[in-house]
């Protein structure tokens, strides 16, 4: 078979391609970008007729695969762990309906290299209570995307799919399966499964809760969840995913000297677990996130021995893990220990050079200086960064510049000023506009609009080109809707306009348009 080298995030979008899928739909967010873009860009997917799509949210996307589903045809729809918040409705009801050949694809952030939180997708799939899987390695990526398919369509359920961002953006050799042909149109089997009336709803609610058993059993029996037998009883060790690839960079030779369960699909194989934990004189648990597993077996094993991990901080409870950090929790010296030299210094993150949000932030600085108690409510974007030049105060999630300014506008704030960029506002910025026109807030929304989706790489921005058509159509007024070319000429008209609508006792959008300096680059050198 053809083996070629891979991201895990490629090997996902590769495995996507030959397991037949028929449509992606996802919204962009780090470390999962390039599982959709490497599908767009695939010249096999494109002969093939698959859909690639960038959507407004990660709801939408969802959304989405679920009509690919009703269809009876494969889809998936890929985000980073906040993102699964967002779709958190259709994700949580996709699993009552018994939603067939969708997966899920989360991309979680440990040590928070591109997000706001450390959250753990697992808990989400538990709580939905629909299968998991976990890959260790970029063959399994590419291996369970076929094998989370069958799954799916098999016991009719949607399979939450996760990885973290060490697995995401590293590279392995992966060895392609035969391609399979996509599935045929057909009508869901019970015509009544996609309708959530109250009587649909509970008859369903419980076919979900007597499936149980049968995700149970798949986990045992698939293969993906393994007993690694070790001459050592005195401890038994628990890994989950790319865990188990830190666990044996400590053991170069391959054997590792103490009993392993070695978790990829969930729910949990509880009758390994029970085997561990019978021969055994204590447990460790290696996960990279929070304590999941660690919290789920303390409540099902309870019977006295020790279960050691992130919960007591054996590891410690933030941050990524690694094969140092394995080392030290097993009283070990990590052969992988690594030290950063003196002469490499820390470069933070900043706006590049040329980029418009610079002089945007410039003039906004300029008006903000004259009002000192007004505030600037900041978003999730490259223009977070705008924290640096003191131009922002907040930036909590996607969309909440604006809803934020309303409230603080409402309870005596002046001025509120919300910064978000084009990407955001369509993302979930469109309903807090609408709310401040409702109440006829006093706020000053400025667009920061660049033409793309800039954090992500470039993606194209769902509001391009109708920024102002939308802000008319959710009731600002024409004429406080202003826009601003963000260059240095243009500093001292730039400040004027913005002074004039923080001035304006009412809802006023300011859209400052310029090309990300970066997408200017790509265009230039074609």
């Amino acid at each position: 078979m053809k083996k070629i080298l891979l991201l895990g995030d490629e090997a996902i979008a590769q495995g996507f391609i030959d397991a037949g899928g028929s449509a992606i739909n996802s919204y962009p967010g780090t470390p999962s970008t390039q599982i959709t873009e490497y599908v767009i860009n695939s010249k096999q997917a494109k002969e093939l007729g698959v859909r690639a799509n960038w959507c407004a949210n990660e709801k939408t996307a969802l959304e989405a695969s679920l009509g690919v589903a009703y269809a009876g045809k494969r889809a998936m729809t890929c985000m980073k762990h906040v993102g699964l918040n967002v779709c958190g409705d259709p994700f949580m009801n996709a699993a009552i309906i018994g939603t067939k050949g969708v997966l899920i694809v989360v991309a979680d952030d440990p040590s928070m290299f591109s997000s706001q939180d450390e959250q753990d997708s697992r808990f989400y799939g538990h709580w939905a209570m629909i299968p998991m899987l976990e890959p260790s390695n970029q063959q399994e990526a590419y291996d369970m995307v076929h094998y989370g398919f069958e799954l799916s369509e098999q016991l009719g359920t949607p399979v939450l799919y996760r990885i973290p961002t060490r697995l995401a953006h590293s590279r392995a050799g992966v060895e392609l399966k035969p391609v399979r042909k996509q599935n045929e149109l057909t009508e869901p089997a019970d015509a009544k499964s996609f309708v959530l009336l109250p009587a649909n709803a509970k008859r369903l609610y419980r076919d979900l809760i007597d499936k149980q058993p049968k995700f149970t059993e798949a986990s045992e029996k698939s293969g993906y969840n393994k007993y690694i037998d070790g001459p050592k009883k005195n401890l038994g060790i628990i890994t989950t995913g790319i865990a188990y690839n830190y666990l044996m960079e400590n053991f170069p030779d391959g054997k590792c000297p103490y009993p392993v369960v070695k978790v990829t699909q969930y729910p949990l194989p509880y009758d390994m677990i029970n085997k561990l934990y019978d021969e055994c004189g204590e447990i460790l648990v290696l996960e990279d996130g929070q304590p999941f597993v660690e919290e789920l077996i303390k409540g099902f094993l309870g019977k006295g021995k020790k279960v050691r991990g992130r919960l007591d901080e054996t590891i410690r409870r933030d941050g990524e893990l690694n094969a140092e950090k394995v080392a030290k929790a097993l009283g070990m010296k990590s052969e992988s220990s690594f030290v950063v030299p003196d002469v490499v210094t820390n470069r933070p993150p900043a706006l590049c050079q040329g980029c418009p949000h610079v002089d945007s932030y410039t003039a906004l600085n300029e008006v903000m200086a004259k009002h000192k108690g007004g505030k600037v409510f900041g978003d999730i974007g490259c223009y977070t960064l705008g924290f640096n030049m003191g131009a922002i105060n907040t930036t909590v999630c996607m969309g909440a510049s604006i809803t934020m300014a309303k409230g603080a506008s409402e309870v005596g704030i002046f001025p509120s000023v919300a910064v978000i960029g084009d990407g955001t506002f369509g993302h979930s910025g469109l309903t807090g506009l609408m709310d401040c026109v409702n109440e006829k807030a006093n706020v000053v929304v400025m667009i920061l609009d660049n033409d793309i989706t800039a954090m992500t790489g470039g993606q194209p921005s769902s509001a391009h080109n109708k920024i102002r058509r939308i802000c008319e159509g959710l009731g600002v007024e024409p004429e406080h809707i202003r826009d601003i070319v963000p260059l240095p000429k243009n500093h001292d008209e730039n400040v004027r306009i913005i002074e004039e609508e923080v001035n304006y006792n009412g809802v006023s959008v300011i859209i400052p348009h310029r090309t990300c300096i970066v997408e200017l680059k790509k265009h230039l050198k074609k």
